[in-house]
């Protein structure tokens, strides 16, 4: 029997951080799920780990890819998996806040059939697991598409979203090494509305290893390249592209000085994009 959700987990290298994850998908109030962790040709102990943890959690689906596709093909590996009726995200290093997100969100949708996807907040914490602040995504459907142009809207796992659609839009775009929830987000939202729970959803964990930091300046340039496809879909873009320079200008700015800065630059950035 096919489970109701669908959880997307890929992962590369992160050996020690996966099983934080998979326990707050198991504590989820809502049990009828698969996890699927689709793991990225990982070097490390990432595959002896999920298996253990599949011997003892047989909702878990185990892929491994011989090699580094990156994070747009792995994610479609697992979404070519996947059989729920909805589909769910999780970072490997970003476990779930609310025990009740499945519920939650799986409920909304069933009572709604016009929108496509939901997703809530976040709260940032650091390796250690200190809370460094937390943050909302804009709420109703008219919000989220004034701001789509400056930032993806909705946070990657927080969302849940209708499977058929996903499939309707071939999911992520392969072509695209960064910015593929972005790109997929602003695909969405032309297939139907979408939501953000005032409630804090997720952890994001941040750190220098992040990608959004450590390739902070392929990853903006690839976001122009993003906004330009949607530039006449969504209002705003210009307003919109000056925000984004004014990110990659910070972007080329010595490493130090970016560190040092970047939780104060952060919280601005989600303080013009709320």
């Amino acid at each position: 029997m096919k489970p109701r959700i669908s959880v997307i987990m890929g992962t590369y290298n992160r050996a020690h951080l996966i099983e934080k994850a998979v326990q707050s998908v198991q504590k989820q109030s809502f049990s009828d799920w698969e996890l699927i962790i689709a793991d990225d040709g990982s070097s490390d102990d990432t595959e002896i780990v999920a298996n253990k943890l599949k011997k003892v959690e047989p909702r878990i689906i185990y892929i491994k890819n011989p090699v580094n596709q990156g994070i747009s093909k792995n994610y479609n590996t697992a979404f070519r998996v996947a059989s729920g009726e909805y589909i769910a995200m999780i970072d490997d290093d970003d476990s779930w806040s609310d025990t009740a997100k499945l519920e939650k969100q799986a409920k909304f949708l069933d009572m709604n059939p016009d929108y496509v996807g939901c997703g809530g907040g976040i709260i940032v914490v650091n390796d250690q697991g200190r809370e460094l602040y937390r943050y909302f995504k804009p709420e109703t459907d008219e919000e989220i598409r004034n701001h789509m142009l400056f930032s993806n809207p909705m946070a990657n796992s927080t969302t849940l979203f209708r499977r058929k659609a996903g499939e309707s839009i071939n999911f992520y775009d392969e072509t695209l090494l960064y910015s593929g929830d972005r790109d997929f987000w602003l695909k969405m939202g032309l297939l139907g509305k979408l939501y953000n729970f005032p409630i804090y959803f997720s952890y994001y964990t941040m750190n220098e290893n992040n990608t959004s930091i450590v390739k902070i300046r392929p990853h903006l340039q690839t976001s122009f390249f993003v906004m330009k496809r949607f530039k006449r879909k969504y209002p705003h873009y210009f307003s919109a592209l000056f925000f984004n320079k004014i990110q990659y200008l910070y972007a080329v700015l010595p490493k130090g000085f970016r560190n040092k800065f970047h939780r104060v630059l952060a919280s601005l950035k989600h303080a013009v994009a709320r």
